[in-house]
């Protein structure tokens, strides 16, 4: 259906009417206004809040138009340039704002668009010209930073170099990010940034590429705090953790009744050898106020994990025994021995279900005071994955795993699994 005549487009780049991103008048964005940024072989140095209410027939889009052999414009963080009419706060937490601002008027933002761009190098020790002189990025300055925002998508986009590479905050709903590749962020020696930290009223994450974090880098790979999550065909590999399934403080998600169920599926994780944490899911929550964990179901099925660790591997962290995890159908191969390979941290309710495990491994690593129910799985050596050491996790005809998973819990029925991308 096509804009109708009163949206705007903006064409950034050479040759265009707005040669700068900072010549575009965010200050008057409407309903149903594009903004696209062409190509171009040096990146742009800039940086810029959005804050305006799209609806669903008339969104507004900022898109990258992709060069000659598809290569995404790039938005580098270093020495960016804020247009001078601009007037937000938290400017040092990151380059492309969603949400909180004087000019434009604050309101809400809805149905917002972010594609095809690579966001990049967004934290201290760099610097930015905002309105107030130069300054330098926070610790947990962020590619993109939603301060809030409803229906927001972020789609195609490669956020890298930052503190944090995605970041939201909890007056978001209705995030969906796709596409994206998303790797090379933390601060070295901190645990407080990740490659994406999120705190969303429903959250979607889907067919992702999560990267190492940058080297030195302690945070984890996915962390989230929101109600109603899912993340569902991805690539997740390394971090402290791939998965930190934590609680949240904000009563927009502790009272949604999506906080107690968490979707995760068709999905690999890759634990390597020599990355922090040997656990490859936390699910729960991590502060002192056990009142907010999330006390809920965390599904988690037809998952493939691999780990190359050459010491201990533990699939899951239960917080408490109020949590609870439904696995089946999954894949959990580790390149050790199988008493390498514990499911268990120590608390929470794990029911196994026609799990494929390497033989000979264990509950529990520690004392265990929860409870695993083991129901038909299988294991052996071999899965039989097409080719490990290139990657290839696909599964040949001979494997054992084919054909051998259960049908979902009831409660998973609308979260079904895509058998074709």
């Amino acid at each position: 259906m096509p804009a109708p005549s009163a949206a705007v487009i903006y064409d950034v780049g050479p040759t265009r009417a707005y040669p700068a991103i900072g010549d575009v008048p965010w200050e008057m964005l409407a309903a149903g206004d594009s903004v696209r940024i062409h190509w171009r072989p040096e990146p742009y140095h800039e940086k810029w809040v959005i804050c305006v209410r799209g609806t669903a027939d008339l969104p507004v889009t900022v898109s990258g138009i992709l060069g000659p052999d598809g290569q995404r414009p790039v938005i580098d963080g270093r020495n960016a340039v804020t247009r001078s009419k601009l007037d937000y706060w938290n400017e040092p937490r990151g380059i492309v704002k969603i949400g909180g601002a004087n000019v434009p008027s604050d309101v809400m933002p809805a149905y917002v668009t972010i594609e095809n761009l690579e966001i990049r190098s967004g934290r201290s020790p760099y610097a930015y010209t905002g309105r107030r002189g130069e300054k330098h990025y926070a610790n947990n300055a962020a590619a993109i930073f939603i301060e809030k925002g409803e229906h927001i998508t972020v789609r195609n986009c490669v956020l890298s170099d930052c503190g944090n590479g995605l970041f939201c905050a909890s007056k978001t709903s209705d995030l969906i990010v796709e596409y994206c590749i998303i790797r090379d962020n933390g601060m070295e020696n901190r645990i407080y940034e990740h490659n994406s930290y999120t705190e969303s009223r429903g959250i979607l994450f889907q067919f992702n590429q999560f990267g190492p974090l940058r080297k030195g880098c302690l945070g984890n790979n996915l962390k989230d705090r929101s109600s109603g999550t899912v993340i569902r065909y991805n690539r997740i590999e390394d971090g402290n953790r791939q998965l930190d399934l934590v609680d949240s403080n904000h009563e927009e998600q502790l009272t949604d009744p999506a906080y107690r169920n968490t979707f995760v599926y068709g999905n690999i994780l890759i634990e390597g050898d020599g990355e922090g944490n040997s656990q490859i899911v936390h699910y729960g929550g991590d502060s002192r106020d056990l009142s907010r964990n999330r006390k809920g179901m965390l599904y988690f099925y037809n998952n493939t994990v691999i780990s190359t660790r050459t010491d201990q591997t533990t699939l899951f962290r239960l917080s408490s025994n109020d949590e609870s995890a439904d696995i089946r159908n999954n894949i959990f191969y580790v390149t050790q021995p199988g008493d390498s390979l514990s499911v268990s941290n120590s608390a929470g309710n794990i029911r196994l279900i026609r799990n494929w495990l390497k033989a000979g491994w264990i509950p529990g690593r520690t004392n265990l005071i929860g409870r695993i129910s083991n129901e038909v799985n299988i294991g052996g050596t071999d899965p039989g994955f097409r080719d490990v050491k290139s990657g290839d996790f696909t599964l040949s005809s001979a494997s054992p795993c084919l054909n051998a998973g259960s049908d979902l819990s009831l409660n998973a029925d609308d979260h079904l699994v895509r058998l074709e991308p």
